[in-house]
């Protein structure tokens, strides 16, 4: 979070900020955002606050953003090429080395300058780029078998966009993007703002 406010303050031109300014940003208040940045070190200047620059390098140093990470997308149907287009990898450290995709009616097809390629070159592939991350765009049934196919050829850090839990050995970290659950979650909130109405949805057998 902290990361993401600092480059949205760059953006903006701003070159230095308050524990308050960045704090604000990032959604959190300032007591825990001196206690959260206490443990990189003391980056703060009192009376002046952050550059904000400096700051990033060491936040992205901390968390490993300050090399090039090789990325490869499996599934180019409409969220792959939604990825594949997201220019926010780039620009934060990340390189979609290859696109690749069971469909063979799909293969040479260019997604944001880059060949969508045949799954079964995955491991050649993870060889050639040394691929730290594979991400799955695939429909639920077919993300095992990718996420299998995947730690087979070496990678240990997916991030699974398909509906469904993955079974992964304890070396391979997995995160979960669903965006479905996040829409339910927004709707549960919204039915709590709501007023009850007799008849409204979800207000069955209330008084």
């Amino acid at each position: 979070m902290y990361l993401r406010a600092l480059n949205s303050l760059l953006d903006s031109d701003i070159r230095s900020c308050s524990s308050e300014e960045l704090a604000t940003a990032a959604g959190v208040n300032s007591a825990k955002l001196r206690k959260d940045l206490s443990h990189l070190g003391s980056y703060g200047t009192r009376g002046v606050g952050y550059d904000v620059e400096y700051l990033r390098y060491q936040i992205s140093r901390e968390i490993g953003l300050t090399q090039d990470w090789p990325v490869v997308i499996v599934g180019i149907g409409n969220l792959g090429h939604a990825l594949a287009n997201f220019s926010g990898f780039s620009s934060r450290g990340f390189r979609t080395v290859a696109l690749l995709d069971a469909d063979e009616s799909r293969h040479g097809e260019l997604v944001a300058g880059c060949p969508i390629r045949d799954f079964g070159e995955l491991g050649q592939i993870v060889r050639e780029h040394g691929v730290a991350i594979g991400v799955i765009a695939t429909p639920a049934s077919a993300a095992q078998a990718v996420c299998d196919q995947m730690i087979a050829a070496g990678i240990r850090s997916v991030l699974n966009f398909a509906p469904t839990v993955l079974s992964v050995p304890e070396d391979v970290d997995v995160r979960m993007v669903d965006l479905s659950s996040e829409l339910q979650i927004l709707a549960y909130h919204e039915q709590r703002k709501a007023p009850h109405v007799e008849g409204a949805p979800g207000t069955e057998g209330v008084a």
